[in-house]
């Protein structure tokens, strides 16, 4: 493969930027003047964005990493270092790897070599695909557990070739922690039964999954599949999430910012219905004991390609049946604690992002009633263990909000 150093970065498949590597290893992110100065341009990232709306057009250099905005969008953990083995790259090569994993990103973005922005034609095709070796980019979306694109045909979830192109994300069984396939599909669907926005999700034997790479091991077990809500009916949909909105790298996504801080955003940005629906997740991934809720399982779409609003649900796992932490991933504002979590714990949240405290307080206890009302009537029909289901009902009870509201 040649050596790369530009690309050209596209939106809903416009020029916007490029990125260019200097010999000294530094990053540079400069946005094409047609972009800059079209008025009715589609929105890359809020990190863009002066406090009057205006676009940002001096963005400092990054040494050896991409600049945070684009380090987000590439696998992290034991994902990068199977990509990366794979593809024979340096793990901290995040421009090579850009560079690669560029035709199937989160969001309506794309990533080519620069004279190579065209990929329409079977000849650009052919050569792009020149780069890849066999179930390379089937694992290609951010995210430390392995997961890939898969389309739906006939009813049943395929990898397409090359990796490319999937409207679903297949996530598969870990060795680490047991059943968490069946307990993702449990508190997604749990989560969508309470009113919070849930993309469709399906839980599939691992031997139903077509195209499965060879070179992964011989798991067993079911698979955890949820519709990609980038992907509608194959359309682009721009996403971004919080350590992109925040200029956080993927390493300090569990700092840097506290759930007061994302209010705050998503209130300013999507108003009373973006607001209402976070603090249900909110309250709502507290009562089930998510401790992952990091800045990068939070994001926003930009459905009309301009307003930014709360992305679908995504990542909602009960950690606390793996791992006892009883803490949050995020500080709610000062105290990550999810016992602390009470009345005044939100009003304290409401008064420090400027929020609608009625609003944040009546939706919380809503959570709340619709949760207990949904966990008692579904509990035994999920496909939790019931030692999961014990460890849940322990934690929530210690919850101060839900001694208030019960």
């Amino acid at each position: 493969m040649a050596n790369i150093t530009t690309l050209n970065v596209l939106l809903y498949n416009e020029l916007v930027g490029t990125l260019t590597k200097l010999p000294d290893d530094q990053i540079i992110f400069a946005f094409d003047q047609s972009y800059i100065n079209n008025q009715n341009r589609p929105t890359l990232s809020l990190s863009f964005k002066d406090q009057l709306g205006g676009l940002i057009t001096e963005i400092p250099p990054a040494r050896s990493k991409l600049p945070a905005f684009f380090s987000n969008l590439l696998p992290e953990g034991y994902l990068r270092e199977y990509l990366t083995t794979s593809m024979q790259v340096d793990k901290n090569n995040e421009f090579a790897l850009l560079s690669l994993l560029g035709q199937d990103l989160p969001g309506a973005i794309t990533v080519t070599p620069a004279g190579h922005l065209n990929l329409s034609s079977s000849e650009s095709k052919k050569e792009h695909r020149k780069v890849y070796e066999d179930n390379i980019l089937k694992f290609s979306l951010a995210g430390v557990q392995l997961k890939f694109s898969a389309v739906e045909i006939s009813k049943r979830l395929t990898i397409p070739a090359h990796g490319i192109g999937g409207s679903w994300i297949v996530k598969l069984p870990s060795i680490r922690f047991p059943n968490i396939a069946e307990n993702e599909f449990s508190i997604m669907r749990l989560a969508s039964l309470i009113g919070i926005n849930v993309p469709d999700i399906k839980i599939i034997p691992i031997g139903d999954v077509g195209g499965l790479p060879k070179n992964i091991g011989a798991l067993k077990g079911n698979a955890f599949a949820i519709e990609r809500f980038d992907r509608p009916g194959h359309e682009l949909k721009h996403i971004e999430d919080f350590a992109q909105v925040f200029g956080v790298y993927p390493e300090n996504k569990y700092e840097r910012a506290s759930y007061k801080d994302l209010a705050e955003v998503i209130y300013i940005e999507g108003g009373v219905p973006s607001l209402e629906e976070f603090i249900r997740r909110l309250v709502f991934n507290s009562l089930i004991g998510n401790a992952d809720m990091h800045l990068k399982n939070w994001s926003l779409i930009y459905s009309d390609r301009i307003t930014a609003a709360i992305a679908p649900a995504y990542d909602f796992v009960s950690t606390i049946a793996y791992i006892e932490d009883k803490t949050m991933a995020l500080k709610y504002v000062k105290r990550k604690f999810t016992a602390e979590l009470s009345v005044d714990l939100l009003s304290y949240l409401s008064a420090k992002a400027k929020l609608p405290e009625r609003l944040v307080i009546n939706t919380a206890k809503q959570t709340v009633q619709k949760f207990f009302e949904v966990w008692e009537k579904e509990k035994t029909h999920l496909l939790l263990r019931n030692d999961n289901i014990q460890i849940i009902e322990r934690h929530f009870n210690g919850i101060l909000l839900v001694k208030e509201v019960r």
